[in-house]
């Protein structure tokens, strides 16, 4: 078993990044080279505005390569629970940003050329519990009227030929997909460079100032100087920007990697060959990958950690969790071990815009691999002075109490929605 992400070990990786010393002045540096910064810098360079990225690892290395995979459509909450909290104006426009964003991601692959085994799959939100059944219904009924006539709502019996285990029903959202993200990712890097953006990796940025206008960052390798900067480093972020420690929680998200399934195999657990999600508080969520191998993920364990001694342990409660969902595969040779810290808002919606002289887009909460790309682009056309377009401009972004940076509250969390799971 590896203990790498599948997407990372099944890409070619980014082979675009700039090389020698990190210096000169530009218009905008992104800080972040996941799907956030480098959908920006692809924008940005496409109308002519000298942009640089700096990376503290690799292309990819954050959440935008170690994610389940899935492209969501609509939104991570219940679309009622949405509008009590938002309003119904922007839960509207919020979960068609979410629908809008998979459009945008086809639009570029398609215009770029990228391969990353992109698909129009649909997502199954399932019903762990006779009970959770009667609230996706409720949800589904709202979603279908209001905002997407594009769902429909599966019974148990329907869900006979979509997945071989006993769920108690389904919303199915048709516009959702599913991409290789490793190959996404070291695509939209390489095709914003190839417009001009300057990609630096291994470039953590260690110090920030600002003042007459503009910012100076300092690396390892050198120092830049913008007169924009846009912040999109989410679960990663450093203290060097206090503001978004404050806003957000670093979660562990786990996942594994099954050998590649027989069709057989295949047959008797995901038919339906979509996306799905479980209704639990601590759920999972799963598909198939281009090689046919099952893909499995969860909230494992609440840590703010993730290496390989992390990782094994959560490691050893998925394939528990998976054999739970399908004991056809219980035993079944696990190839792949990995995680990766997902950007938690105290209300789990994203957060965008402007701050104490810098832009940002993060606080995803594990909902973001499609809406990261397409916010990232609307934080560009913000800072070229275009329409704006932000969905959740506005939207109070309050602290967490008692948080520094260090989530030492995680178990506790976790304690809670276990106790939830246990008797909702």
């Amino acid at each position: 078993m590896q203990f790498e992400s599948y997407w990372h070990n099944t890409a070619q990786p980014f082979a675009g990044g700039a090389q020698g010393p990190v210096e000169g002045h530009y218009d905008v540096a992104v800080i972040g080279a996941g799907f956030t910064g480098l959908a920006a810098a692809r924008q940005l360079a496409k109308a002519g505005v000298k942009v640089v990225v700096l990376e503290a690892e690799r292309v990819g290395w954050g959440a935008s390569g170690r994610n389940g995979g899935h492209l969501n459509n609509g939104l991570a909450h219940s679309f009622l629970s949405a509008k009590s909290a938002l309003g119904v104006e922007r839960a509207v426009a919020l979960y068609k940003a979410f629908d809008d964003s998979i459009d945008t991601i086809e639009a570029i692959i398609t215009e770029e050329g990228i391969d990353c085994n992109f698909r129009r799959a649909g997502k199954l939100k399932l019903a762990s519990k006779p009970q959770h059944f009667d609230a996706i219904a409720r949800n589904f009924e709202a979603v279908h009227r209001e905002v997407d006539p594009d769902t429909a709502l599966l019974t148990a019996s329907d869900l006979k030929n979509e997945v071989g285990s006993p769920f108690h029903g389904a919303m199915l959202s048709k516009k959702s997909a599913m991409m290789h993200m490793g190959r996404y990712v070291a695509g939209l890097a390489t095709v914003a460079a190839r417009h001009g953006a300057v990609i630096f990796e291994s470039a953590a940025v260690t110090a920030h100032r600002q003042g007459n206008g503009r910012h100076s960052l300092t690396t390892a390798r050198g120092t830049v100087t913008a007169d924009h900067v846009l912040v999109a480093t989410g679960a990663y972020t450093s203290s060097l920007f206090n503001y978004f420690r404050r806003r957000i929680v670093s979660v562990g998200s786990f996942l594994i990697a099954t050998r590649p399934l027989t069709d057989a195999e295949i047959a008797a657990t995901m038919p339906g060959n979509r996306t799905c999600v479980t209704s639990m508080n601590i759920g999972n969520y799963f598909r198939l990958s281009p090689d046919k191998r099952l893909i499995f993920g969860g909230r494992a364990r609440f840590s703010a950690t993730s290496d390989q001694r992390s990782d094994a342990r959560s490691g050893d409660i998925l394939r528990a969790s998976l054999a739970e969902i399908f004991p056809q595969l219980a035993g079944v040779e696990i190839d792949y071990c990995w995680g990766g810290l997902v950007d938690m808002t105290k209300d789990r919606y994203p957060r965008a815009g402007y701050v104490d002289g810098v832009w940002y887009a993060m606080g995803y909460s594990g909902h973001g691999a499609q809406l990261s790309t397409h916010l990232g682009m609307i934080m560009a056309d913000a800072i070229l002075g275009k329409a704006d377009r932000n969905p959740i401009k506005g939207l109070d972004w309050p602290a967490v109490p008692g948080h520094f940076g260090k989530p030492w509250f995680l178990p506790l969390v976790g304690l809670y929605y276990k106790t939830l799971d246990r008797f909702q």
